[in-house]
């Protein structure tokens, strides 16, 4: 989609979802969208995903790996990450679609996003993301690391996609 523009709104996709309405990206991209779960695991996630989730060295995480499409095209890869302790026992654990979309179940188990933070990197691709986003050598991806916290500043999500390198980002801000 480097060749194209998408607006997207951040906060859509932290927040839950009404009863009966589906997650955010299949509300945005509707029947030009999809995404397939690939993974759902538990494991020592990446040191930034840690650190981000305030684990301790060699906690564990589950990690719920998705390839994210439009128009039939893999766009993005998306990894999110909940501690184990959280997610042990929950349908973030298993291979499945949750029903409204993470947020929506995150809310119902008492985390509510409060506050996010969002890190971007323009990098070059490496081999697995180049043949996951049919990317010729030595393109680059636009990677972003979002941190999804409660009231109290405690991490329940972690969120690190990668994406096939825009040429233009936009960004707008509501301020209350």
């Amino acid at each position: 989609m480097a060749d194209k523009q998408r607006q997207s709104d951040s906060l859509a996709y932290v927040a839950p979802q009404e009863s009966g309405q589906v997650d955010a990206w299949t509300r945005e991209a509707g029947q030009r969208g999809g995404q397939q779960l690939v993974e759902v695991t538990e494991v020592i996630p990446p040191a930034a995903v840690s650190e981000a989730l305030h684990l301790s060295p060699g906690e564990p995480a589950i990690v719920r790996r998705r390839a994210i499409s439009l128009d039939g095209a893999v766009i993005e890869l998306a990894d999110s990450y909940y501690p184990a302790s959280l997610a042990r026992g929950t349908a973030l654990a298993e291979k499945r679609k949750i029903k409204g979309g993470a947020p929506t179940l995150l809310a119902s188990l008492g985390y509510q996003a409060r506050h996010v933070s969002e890190d971007l990197d323009f990098r070059a691709a490496d081999s697995t993301e180049l043949k996951a986003l049919s990317l010729p050598e030595g393109a680059s991806v636009l990677s972003l690391l979002r941190t999804t916290t409660t009231d109290d500043g405690s991490p329940f999500e972690v969120q690190h996609m990668v994406m096939k390198a825009p040429r233009r980002l936009h960004y707008e801000i509501e301020v209350d």
